[in-house]
């Protein structure tokens, strides 16, 4: 069991399955129900990328492990197996919750030993879930990135986002700070079966529009392309059309990908809800979890084609800047002097 490896107290767990120091709480409450979280006093809360991962950073920060957004394609799934639950109903209802995570974050920004690089949030399970509704983690995060005036993006598909627009307009005047949001399709029966706990499609679009109106520069994420739920012209076309009508200022598709753990579950859903779908999608991904590259390729041309007609453009890496460091205790308008002010980072 590896449990008490996410928790301060190194010592054999007892009961197996958790750490000596996890809380399990279970909240018999409409926006709770079925939902069971574990309170772990995180060890280190900061996550360098492994160095043949294809994402375009190198560290990254998680609050939570598992995820109510029960998204059946999550390639995240896999890391509940790591605690010795299912990748399937387990990861969408036994949620970890670091509850140290911003303390942690802001001892180990202020460690000697730390640069000042760029950190990923929402880009393993979502930063803006629904625990963070009852754990408030995230404002005390933006507060620590923001004291130290470290760049930061976050990738989410909640609007629970909008309640730290204050908190994000003050990092934005110190660092770089980029915000994307997640929307793969419009298809209102495609996500109410394929990512049930998430915000409709239209609400996601509408975080998009209100960071629009507040002067925050907002990518979308086009991800995932579900092959042949939402990848015809059509779907496409419908899609980057309200992409663009939301204000976005770029747009990034991201193909399926169904890595094991995702795979499982996802091909389980599909079964049930696309049966004659299963022998075309088991052809698409013979070769490993990622769609062919001539798929991806005619997925990208498409939607950027799309994009241009809209006048909109891919997304483009904003700049990582190191800044100085310095005491937690310095607030951003003491440093924000000597700070260029952010630039949109979105994620690929």
């Amino acid at each position: 069991m590896r449990w008490n490896n996410l928790s301060d107290d190194s010592r054999a767990a007892a009961p197996a399955l958790f750490g000596t120091d996890v809380v399990t709480r279970t909240f018999d409450t409409p926006e709770f129900r079925g939902i069971t979280f574990h309170e772990v006093r995180a060890r280190s809360i900061l996550n360098r990328v492994p160095g043949a991962s294809r994402m375009p950073f190198d560290w990254t920060l998680n609050a939570y492990r598992g995820c109510s957004h029960a998204c059946v394609y999550c390639f995240a799934r896999k890391t509940h197996s790591y605690l010795d639950l299912d990748t399937g109903a387990d990861f969408d209802s036994q949620i970890v919750v670091k509850v140290n995570a911003p303390d942690l974050l802001r001892r180990e920004l202020g460690a000697p030993r730390w640069r000042g690089e760029h950190i990923a949030m929402g880009t393993n399970v979502d930063c803006y879930q629904r625990a963070e509704g009852r754990y408030r983690l995230m404002p005390g995060i933006i507060e620590a990135l923001r004291d130290y005036a470290n760049p930061f993006s976050i990738l989410t598909k909640g609007t629970l986002i909008l309640r730290d627009l204050p908190l994000l307009r003050q990092a934005a005047e110190v660092t770089d700070v980029g915000i994307s949001v997640s929307v793969g399709f419009v298809d209102t029966a495609l996500w109410r079966t394929v990512e049930p706990g998430t915000p409709a499609p239209e609400r996601r679009l509408d975080v998009v529009r209100a960071l629009a109106a507040q002067g925050i520069a907002c990518g979308v994420l086009m991800a995932p392309v579900i092959p042949y739920l939402s990848d015809s012209p059509a779907a496409l076309r419908e899609t980057v059309r309200a992409i663009a009508a939301s204000g976005a200022t770029s747009v990034t598709p991201l193909a399926l990908h169904l890595r094991p753990g995702a795979r499982e579950w996802f091909m389980r859903w599909l079964a049930e809800h696309h049966p004659h779908l299963v022998r075309r999608y088991q052809v698409l991904y013979a070769d490993g979890a990622y769609a062919p590259t001539w798929y991806q390729r005619r997925i990208t041309g498409q939607v950027h084609e799309l994009a241009a007609e809209y006048g909109m453009g891919p997304a483009r890496p904003g700049a990582h800047r190191t800044p100085e460091p310095g005491p937690a205790a310095e607030t951003a308008r003491e440093r924000s002097a000597a700070a260029p002010r952010g630039t949109q980072l979105t994620l690929l």
